[in-house]
């Protein structure tokens, strides 16, 4: 079959050919692919950098996808942690990890929104269940998960949400999809502190796409100005854009009810995640949840990889289309 290869980790994937193994279990089937999103999921697992990370090459990148089973049915499905992803005119799969595509819904954009509004969603329905009312904080609300975080955490419940990034006019998109505040995360050190102190003090709930510096100026400075201290926060940390490491003061954690959580695989089972996946896809279907998407045949993969877009666009790749 034609696939998207991985042959050295932080190279492009190539276009060309790989032989698809045969089902090794009766709760394996293949499937045709149709479309499957180039997600930063899937960037750090192509370069090794994911935590998840087997370091088997040559694999085949891809964590999702939409496609065909062998039964005609039209599946939204994810994949196991091995060296076959989805970026293949076939894969293979465990049908019990994917899910039915409701008539008439366009699978691009299911393969496009999926993958980047998953970790929200689990998140403020699982990790910390959001409460009608609350305030959230988006960090590094300019990305694509970023973007859909804003848009759920409304969609949820949220009264007032606070977009936390950087690229001032990517930002200022995001007022007509939801946020309430907008936060630059650009200048001094010290302003950028300031700035989220003032702005997200006393939020309910964060959730965090960047770690790094922008932890270590919002925490202490967040804490330090809340008007209830004992008021519960949850930081939820589910990327780490801006760096892997954060140095928080302990005393800065003591000083109020905080608790900080990380949100990804590993901290929900996956029943719990694909417990969610059904109302996220009818939300995506109805139109409700939407990313504009720009989509590359599969041959044309090392182009979609080095593509310089919008970071607030979904690139899908479409292996039926020539």
């Amino acid at each position: 079959m034609k696939a998207a290869i991985v042959y050295e980790f932080g190279q492009a994937p190539q276009y060309g050919e790989y032989e698809l193994q045969a089902l090794q279990s009766p709760h394996k089937v293949y499937i045709n692919v149709i479309a499957a999103g180039l997600h930063q999921r899937v960037r750090s697992q192509a370069d090794g950098s994911h935590y998840t990370s087997i370091g088997k090459l040559p694999l085949v990148p891809g964590v999702d996808g939409v496609g065909r089973l062998p039964d005609g049915r039209l599946v939204y499905f994810v994949m196991p942690d091995d060296s076959l992803g989805s970026m293949a005119e076939q894969t293979i799969i465990d049908p019990r990890r994917s899910l039915p595509i409701p008539d008439g819904a366009d699978p691009i954009q299911i393969a496009a929104v999926m993958n980047p509004a998953m970790s929200s969603w689990v998140t403020l329905r699982q990790r910390s269940p959001l409460k009608q009312g609350s305030h959230v904080l988006v960090m590094g609300a300019t990305g694509s998960s970023g973007q859909m975080a804003v848009q759920i955490a409304k969609l949820l419940g949220a009264e007032r949400v606070i977009a936390a990034g950087r690229h001032s006019e990517r930002l200022n998109r995001l007022t007509a999809i939801g946020a309430d505040t907008l936060v630059s995360l650009e200048g001094e050190p010290s302003e950028v502190s300031e700035r989220l102190g003032e702005a997200a003090a006393d939020v309910d709930v964060v959730i965090d796409y960047l770690w790094g510096k922008p932890a270590e100026w919002a925490i202490p400075s967040m804490l330090k100005q809340r008007q209830d201290r004992s008021h519960a926060l949850d930081w939820i940390q589910i990327g780490s854009m801006a760096g892997a490491t954060a140095n928080i003061p302990a005393a800065a954690l003591r000083s109020a009810n905080f608790r900080l959580l990380g949100s990804g695989q590993g901290s929900l089972s996956p029943t719990a995640y694909l417990a969610e996946f059904p109302a996220l896809i009818n939300c995506i279907a109805a139109g409700t949840l939407k990313l504009p998407v720009q989509t590359f045949p599969l041959a044309d993969v090392e182009q979609a990889w080095n593509a310089s877009t919008d970071p607030q666009q979904r690139i899908v790749l479409l292996p039926g289309l020539v």
